[in-house]
């Protein structure tokens, strides 16, 4: 029940990020929201984890291999796709993440640790546990939301054009 607001949360984040790569001019800007909107992908792929079991039957095969086989397969192209575009654009993701505040990091460590610990039934009951990694999944994805759109894209990208522009004027003198 609580997955429902978490989804929409992640739709709209995504769809945030594809914003943010159309409205971006500089390439390797365009890169880390391309990312970004891949990251999301695969978390809402993750959120969704009972589909496959409702639509693909048990016995399928393509190529004698399995429907889990080709998932991972699928899965670990786009993960190693993401970390290949964070690499290529790690001068916009440093810009970014000088500019997130420390508090914000900490908000999301301890989140993220708070999920872990209530989905693998640390220090929280297993009946409580479940329900304790979904409020702080959710809470995590506004959080997101609101870091997303809150962040004002359209400075970093002028100024990282004038900054590119200003190295390009200095290198040719």
């Amino acid at each position: 029940m609580i997955e429902i607001p978490g989804n929409i949360i992640l739709v709209i984040c995504l769809l945030r990020c594809l914003h943010y790569f159309f409205q971006s001019h500089i390439r390797r800007a365009q890169t880390f929201w391309l990312a970004g909107v891949l990251i999301f992908i695969t978390a809402i792929r993750r959120e969704l984890n009972y589909l496959p079991d409702l639509f693909v039957p048990s016995d399928f095969t393509l190529l004698s291999r399995s429907y889990d086989w080709w998932e991972d397969m699928v899965l670990t192209v786009i993960y190693l796709t993401i970390v290949g575009l964070l690499i290529h654009s790690w001068r916009y993701l440093w810009a970014l993440l000088k500019k997130a505040p420390l508090s914000l990091y900490g908000s999301v460590a301890v989140l993220a640790v708070v999920q872990y610990m209530g989905e693998n039934a640390i220090v929280f009951p297993n009946t409580v546990g479940g329900l304790v990694e979904e409020i702080s999944e959710t809470i995590l994805y506004v959080v997101v939301l609101i870091y997303l759109w809150r962040l004002n894209v359209s400075d970093d990208t002028s100024q990282q054009k004038d900054a590119s522009e200003l190295h390009y004027q200095t290198s040719t003198r």
